[in-house]
């Protein structure tokens, strides 16, 4: 699969591979997953970050009353000519999906990964986590979150970080994220945690691989830094390239905070061993989500330590993948709905 550039279009042709644009808004979660459900399909796609033009950025998508006027893509609306295939994912992609769809008469597919809680009925394939609890015959389900961790990918982001080859073993991936709508990560929290990583890495006599997001924040990083300090330990400072499918790569077990559904799928696409670090707050569908990693074997709780133990690697995003490119191509052939 190959992602042209944004703003790039290739030409149309009736004898040509499907058209496909893939929608998101921009934040690094929902664009993870559409453009890792776009390249499991093999098809090559265009790439349209969104951005909701006022007023309708001040209004929920379903009052959306002209949805191909509340967006646009490099400064533009979109238009014809209009794709086979448009994959979005989130809810300010959905109306948008949606009026693609109609605009083409019905011709193009509309493809969304989580609930959009508008137009369940009206997209022709949807990925939806299990603990979303939807299930219709245009549904597929997932474990976790989609991404677009392949073993390819990792080989080569490995390649270009060779100094964690010479890290102790067990080398420890440590994937911080931060507070968001149902957790709290204060920096108390956050001592503590790092504090506990320091202990089970020293007693296992191996080394730490870790990297914050966005919302640990620098203070929460600085932090973190302090409470490694004598602890082998390759800590990206968010400059430079960033290592995170390096340290998926490389690293023998996973230790994750309980914030994150993407980070949680990610580290489960490697096979190893991931515990889930757990956090002031949460919600039933984090629940939900956490007690399905853990009744498949896939996740345990951090308990101060670092235990071992195998389990299939999560391949929901290349089923979604294969399940959209057939529906894809019934659909061009005639044989589809």
């Amino acid at each position: 699969m190959v992602a042209l550039p944004a703003c790039e279009e290739p030409v149309p042709s009736a004898h040509a591979e499907p058209l496909v644009w893939v929608l998101h808004d921009g934040k690094a979660g929902m664009a993870s997953q559409s453009l890792g459900l776009a390249e499991a399909t093999g098809f090559r796609f265009v790439e349209k970050p969104l951005e909701v033009r006022a007023p309708w950025q001040w209004l929920p998508p379903q009052l959306w009353l002209a949805p191909l006027s509340a967006v646009a893509e490099c400064g533009r609306r979109l238009g014809p000519p209009w794709p086979d295939l448009v994959i979005g994912c989130g809810r300010n992609t959905a109306a948008p999906a949606l009026a693609i769809r109609r605009a083409s008469g019905g011709r193009a597919i509309a493809a969304q990964v989580q609930d959009p809680g508008i137009g369940r009925r009206n997209f022709d394939f949807m990925v939806v986590p299990e603990h979303d609890g939807l299930r219709e015959p245009h549904v597929v389900v997932s474990k976790g979150a989609l991404h677009r961790v392949t073993p390819e990918k990792l080989t080569a982001a490995a390649a270009r970080f060779p100094a964690l080859a010479a890290l102790p073993r067990p080398l420890v991936g440590v994937l911080i994220g931060g507070s968001n709508r149902a957790y709290r990560l204060t920096l108390d929290r956050l001592a503590e945690i790092g504090d506990r990583v320091a202990a089970a890495v020293r007693a296992a006599g191996g080394s730490v691989a870790l990297t914050p997001s966005r919302r640990t924040g620098a203070a929460g990083l600085a932090l973190l830094q302090q409470r490694l300090k004598g602890v082998p330990a390759a800590i990206w400072d968010m400059t430079g390239e960033n290592p995170y499918y390096a340290y998926l790569a490389s690293a023998d077990a996973f230790l994750v905070t309980a914030d994150s559904v993407s980070m949680v799928s990610e580290a489960a696409a490697t096979g190893k061993p991931v515990h889930v670090i757990d956090l002031p707050g949460g919600d039933r569908k984090f629940a939900r989500f956490h007690r399905t990693m853990r009744q498949a074997g896939i996740t345990r709780p951090f308990a101060g330590r670092l235990e071992s133990w195998r389990y299939n690697p999560l391949d929901d995003t290349a089923r979604a993948g294969a399940a959209l490119r057939a529906l894809v191509l019934d659909r061009r052939s005639g044989r589809g709905g």
